[in-house]
């Protein structure tokens, strides 16, 4: 099994940001691999915020589009999830997900005050 590590999470205040890390825990997978961010809020569904293919191409659920940047280091097989312009209801947990291999990560929490 792919073992994916996020890191990055914490409380921040409404307007602050973050900045995810998605690490893969081993040498052999692909370096390439398309990897997502999800979200889970609390008492909802696990939601796609983000995913980048192999080549950088990226995409965007709307309510993040212009606030959250995903990207990825294929030397480091790691994806990371820059969130800017933080709200309250982007508090959740956050997943990586590697999209070849059908791996996530443990999670890691965002939490965003008022």
């Amino acid at each position: 099994q792919v073992r994916l590590v996020e890191s990055g999470g914490g409380l921040v205040q409404a307007g602050g940001s973050l900045r995810l890390s998605c690490t893969a825990q081993r040498d052999s997978i692909s370096s390439i691999a398309p990897m997502a961010w999800y979200r889970q809020a609390p008492g909802n569904q696990r939601e796609l915020i983000a995913r980048i293919g192999g080549s950088g191409d990226a995409n965007y659920t709307d309510s993040v589009k212009g606030r959250f940047t995903i990207s990825r280091d294929n030397a480091k097989k790691a994806a990371y999830l820059q969130m800017n312009s933080l709200k309250p209801e982007d508090t959740g947990i956050y997943y990586c997900k590697n999209d070849l291999y059908n791996s996530w990560g443990q999670g890691t929490l965002v939490t965003v005050s008022s």
